[in-house]
């Protein structure tokens, strides 16, 4: 029998002590410390954590931007979510699992971005050089998906557009502007409307050296 997937989790009691909020959360250094301090962060089985509201599944949510353009592309029909297939997504991300290099009580956060980069890596072939920046979290508790779920908001400063495809559940790939995503806002999933909502303010954080941020020097393939 298959072992079942283990995905990473904090306890919403630990967002709520830090100030629980909806939509979009700029004020990221306050919320990391708390979120990835030892002990706080835990794998547990997804069968527990998609009906469990004591605890937040923590999300990568990576936006790609090059030249005042956005990456996105729609969910196909293998995507694993099947809550958000048909939609349009401004983010590339998924459940954080355990890994060898993942240590539960020592430099996690380092771990995690790492794993971030491995969860990219799975989806699409990045092949440019870029910065990661950290510039928000993202909350929405007005649907079931949103209520389990905690995002991570990664701003990727590409230097050049050149993202392919690895999954065959993204589609219709496209770099669009901010104007041309809100023609059609109506069909981007809830995170990607909140981010949207917010791209500009990412962009200057990232202009003004706000955030968190790590280089990804020779682009993920």
């Amino acid at each position: 029998m298959a072992q079942e997937e283990q995905v990473l989790v904090v306890e919403r009691k630990v967002v709520e002590q830090v100030g629980m909020f909806h939509g979009l959360m700029f004020d990221v250094g306050k919320y990391l410390g708390r979120l990835f301090a030892a002990g706080v962060p835990r794998f547990i089985p997804r069968s527990q954590a998609e009906k469990n509201l004591d605890y937040k599944q923590l999300i990568p949510y990576v936006i790609m931007a090059c030249d005042g353009k956005v990456f996105s592309y729609v969910r196909g029909k293998r995507a694993g979510e099947t809550r958000l297939v048909g939609n349009r997504s401004i983010g590339i991300g998924g459940h954080i699992n355990p890994a060898d290099d993942m240590p539960l009580f020592s430099n996690f956060y380092d771990a995690y971005r790492a794993a971030v980069e491995r969860e990219v890596a799975e989806e699409v072939s990045v092949e440019t050089s870029y910065a990661d920046r950290v510039v928000a979290l993202l909350n929405d508790d007005s649907n079931e998906v949103g209520q389990v779920h905690l995002g991570i908001v990664h701003y990727w400063n590409l230097d050049e557009p050149k993202v392919s495809r690895k999954e065959q559940m993204i589609t219709q790939m496209a770099f669009m502007t901010p104007v041309e995503l809100q023609a059609v806002k109506e069909t981007l999933e809830t995170w990607s409307s909140l981010c949207l909502a917010g791209l500009d303010k990412m962009a200057a954080s990232v202009n003004a050296g706000t955030g968190v941020e790590k280089s990804g020097r020779d682009g993920i393939k």
